[in-house]
């Protein structure tokens, strides 16, 4: 049974985050996400307490798993960063449900424990390379993070408008002006 109950959660957590991804939280319905992982309303506040703590727990997976599969690497982050860029290509619905989550819960809750520890150990990891030399330090280790996430998610906030502009682009090439990106932030 316990099983069960573990594969029950599991595919909730999927469908969730498919539903949260495509609607936000606001938009997000329980009852299409139950019906998509073949389990029932009841189950999801059983398993999860609320619609929001479904948006919790689907959040807190995502953080868990890019940080175990994206670890920084200072002495590389140009390739740090094109990682990401992977990660993002590889899972679109991450990016989108980053945003939903700056959008509809950034102001109304607490920090995440998990995202604050994550950057701060980037931030402290990236001033001590700087500080013995490794890294250049025209910017601030905080600010470095900054340009490196906001680079490595770059593609994926663009309007569809642009991207008429990139169509001959393949991921390759978008990964490249990543890379290529950094590096050229990380030129002394």
């Amino acid at each position: 049974m316990a099983g069960d109950a573990q594969a029950t959660q599991r595919r909730l957590l999927e469908a969730a985050a498919q539903e949260f991804a495509a609607r936000g939280i606001a938009g997000a319905r329980v009852d299409r996400i139950a019906e998509v992982a073949q389990a029932n309303k009841a189950q999801i506040y059983h398993y999860f307490g609320s619609k929001d703590q479904l948006f919790d727990a689907v959040f807190n997976n995502l953080v868990a798993d890019t940080l175990r599969e994206v670890p920084i690497d200072v002495t590389d982050l140009p390739e740090y960063a094109g990682r990401l860029f992977d990660g993002y290509e590889q899972h679109p619905q991450v990016p989108r449900l980053a945003t939903w989550y700056r959008l509809e819960r950034a102001d109304t809750h607490a920090p995440l424990e998990a995202i604050v520890k994550s950057n701060r150990g980037k931030v402290d990891a990236i001033a001590r390379a700087q500080q013995s030399g490794d890294l250049p330090s025209h910017f601030a280790a905080a600010d470095l993070l900054a340009l490196m996430l906001a680079l490595a998610a770059m593609w994926t906030s663009i309007t569809p408008e642009f991207t008429e502009l990139i169509a001959g682009h393949t991921a390759a090439d978008r990964r490249r002006v990543i890379t290529d990106a950094v590096a050229a932030v990380l030129a002394r």
